[in-house]
């Protein structure tokens, strides 16, 4: 009996998307043969995986140009392509999916990795996001079988489009295989991590700041985006360039190596569009499975697992020194710490990927 053909879209780089990485590997587990279609990217880093992989070389890599781009060519290489369900991830790649989906007559698989067209990069740019805004009131309550990444996601949804999307939360694995490797920061100091893209919101600047009223704390940045060379510029003006370490890049099978080695880790993501407001950062869970105490700020999502497993301290706002004064609050508190570290070996035990990809059962 020949396996089951699913087709994988995403825009984003392939190397670095855990998420989608997991969720390939579950559906080998399911039997099935799995092909993820990309692009190439500056600077990605070349991985080997249980599935194939294809990766196209885009004329356009940004904005409208690109999206129009990527999803004709999604379009027709699907159309040559044999498969019995296409997975879509994100908005970006669903008009390609969609319309394939109903002209060869496959199922059709949704994966909302965000509130796409309420993004921070789409505030203020009324045309482009209602332009998002209009495909996900023309495709989402046309999708039978979707699911997204946070309960206000979730919620958001159903209430615009009553379409009972389903929750899948991006978590780590209990127990990844990883390259175990001997790593160390550029620093003597105790540290505060950020691991992710660098993208605007991020709570950085915020960040690089209150480092002015913390001694004897580093600021070690892990990631790459669009605004790394602006952050660069703004550490030196901030005079913080013997305290804040870019390291740039760090494959997924490696970087949970030098997440453990952090003293606290930061999700500091600012509410600028509903999709930072409703977002439960996947570096909040890496945190909780390396035990590393957390600095968050108050989003809904990241407040609920922060309040629900006692793994962290929350800020009230984004202020430098209301950021430094709960760091060194938290950083005197040994029992506190203690009992954060001791609260997040139990919650990884629930919050993990091995029972998260469970709930996958259901669209698969």
């Amino acid at each position: 009996m020949s396996k089951k053909k699913i087709f994988v879209a995403v825009t984003n780089d392939i190397s670095t998307d855990y998420r989608v990485h997991k969720i390939c590997n579950y559906l080998i587990s399911k039997n099935y043969d799995v092909t993820v279609y990309g692009r190439v990217l500056p600077n990605t880093i070349q991985v080997d995986r249980a599935y194939k992989i294809v990766r196209k070389k885009h004329f356009f890599n940004h904005n409208f140009l690109f999206y129009a781009e990527f999803n004709i060519r999604l379009f027709f290489t699907l159309l040559f392509t044999k498969t019995n369900i296409i997975l879509a991830n994100d908005l970006d790649t669903l008009p390609a999916c969609f319309c394939a989906c109903r002209l060869k007559n496959v199922e059709l698989v949704y994966d909302s990795h965000e509130l796409f067209s309420e993004g921070p990069e789409l505030q203020g740019r009324t045309f482009v996001q209602s332009f998002w805004r209009k495909l996900e009131d023309y495709f989402l309550p046309r999708i039978k079988k979707s699911y997204t990444v946070s309960e206000s996601i979730v919620d958001f949804y159903n209430d615009k489009y009553r379409n009972q999307m389903g929750l899948i939360r991006n978590i780590p694995l209990k127990n990844d295989i990883a390259d175990v490797i001997e790593v160390s920061f550029p620093s003597q100091n105790k540290t505060i991590l950020y691991q992710g893209v660098l993208n605007p919101g991020r709570g950085l600047k915020p960040m690089i700041k209150a480092l002015h009223y913390v001694e004897d704390l580093d600021l070690i940045i892990i990631g790459y985006g669009k605004v790394e060379e602006e952050l660069k510029q703004f550490v030196n003006e901030e005079n913080m360039q013997s305290r804040v370490h870019f390291l740039g890049r760090v494959a997924r099978e490696k970087l949970f190596n030098y997440t453990q080695k952090a003293t606290l880790g930061m999700v500091l993501e600012e509410p600028l569009g509903l999709s930072f407001t409703y977002a439960l950062p996947n570096k909040l869970f890496d945190y909780i499975h390396a035990e590393i105490p957390i600095i968050a700020g108050k989003l809904p999502e990241v407040e609920r697992i922060i309040n629900e497993y006692n793994v962290g301290v929350l800020v009230d706002d984004y202020q430098p020194e209301t950021i430094a004064k709960t760091i060194k609050e938290l950083l005197n508190n040994k029992q506190m710490l203690a009992q954060i570290k001791t609260n997040q070996q139990k919650a990884k035990e629930i919050l993990c990927w091995e029972k998260e990809q469970q709930k996958l059962d259901q669209y698969f």
